[in-house]
């Protein structure tokens, strides 16, 4: 079982910034890939962007350029990974989901939402 709690998401001004974090616990040792999804309303789930257990990342291209995926791999039984997003348009509101997969598993956070509005 994996964990996910996301936090960093609120309201923000367009060309703003905002960091996302995701606190994973668990069996985090067995995740290969890790990533950050977001769904508007009315809309469906998208893939923001991924980072493996390597450091190989992937972004979808509507934020290439302006968000960037990292971890941070503490030596303890916590691993965290940020999105950073910069330069942020009204589009890119939406519930922010944290991802997790494990060889035969998939788990999510419950959502942040970000909100781009002046």
């Amino acid at each position: 079982q994996v964990q996910l709690v996301e936090s960093g998401g609120g309201l923000v001004q367009p060309g703003g910034s905002l960091r996302l974090s995701c606190a994973a616990s668990g069996s985090i040792f067995n995740i290969y890939i890790m990533g950050w999804y977001r769904q508007a309303p009315g809309k469906q789930r998208e893939l923001v962007a991924t980072i493996t257990s390597g450091g190989n990342t992937n972004y979808a291209d509507s934020v290439k350029g302006r968000f960037t995926i990292s971890t941070d791999n503490a030596k303890n039984t916590k691993n965290t990974v940020y999105l950073q997003m910069n330069s942020l348009e009204p589009e890119d509101t939406a519930v922010y989901y944290c991802n997790a997969r494990l060889i035969g598993f998939v788990f999510w956070g419950q959502g942040t939402q970000v909100t781009v509005s002046s």
